[in-house]
């Protein structure tokens, strides 16, 4: 009975896992100064801030960039 409902609140509540700049440089293969200019240029999604000088990339969203080139 309440099966549509919980299969509903499951993908709206859908957890991403946050990637640091290393993992990011090696899973789309660019440099640091690429991906902080093609984020300048909005070619490359934003990362989030974690606090202090830390951030960290959706990796679902990185995924998508990576598809959306392959594609």
């Amino acid at each position: 009975m309440g099966e549509p409902m919980e299969k509903e609140l499951s993908e709206s509540r859908r957890v991403t896992r946050l990637i640091r700049l290393p993992e990011v440089m090696n899973r789309v293969g660019l440099g640091r100064s690429t991906i902080y200019r093609w984020m300048s240029e909005g070619k490359f999604p934003k990362p989030v801030q974690l606090g202090g000088h830390a951030v960290a990339w959706a990796g679902d969203e990185v995924d998508e960039w990576i598809a959306d080139k392959l594609a």
